[in-house]
């Protein structure tokens, strides 16, 4: 575990306070569990996007009309 000093605003600590004692935690390990999703989020959404951008496009008009709603989920499917 790390140490972190932050400052925060009078108002926002108190409350910060008052909502860690109501939910029988710390200040430090509410901002520590934020911090973590936030950074699992960020994780998820970098290798969703990795994986999109890894699938080659297709063209959805070949010639003529475009295809039509069932085709194009249809060419979705490996």
């Amino acid at each position: 575990m790390k140490n972190v000093t932050i400052t925060l605003d009078e108002e926002v600590a108190r409350w910060a306070r008052v909502w860690a004692a109501r939910h029988d935690t710390s200040v430090s390990r509410i901002l520590g569990e934020m911090l973590q999703e936030r950074m699992l989020q960020e994780e998820g959404y970098e290798v969703a996007m990795k994986q999109y951008l890894a699938v080659t496009p297709r063209a959805l008009k070949t010639s003529g009309a475009y295809p039509t709603r069932t085709e194009a989920h249809e060419r979705l499917r490996p």
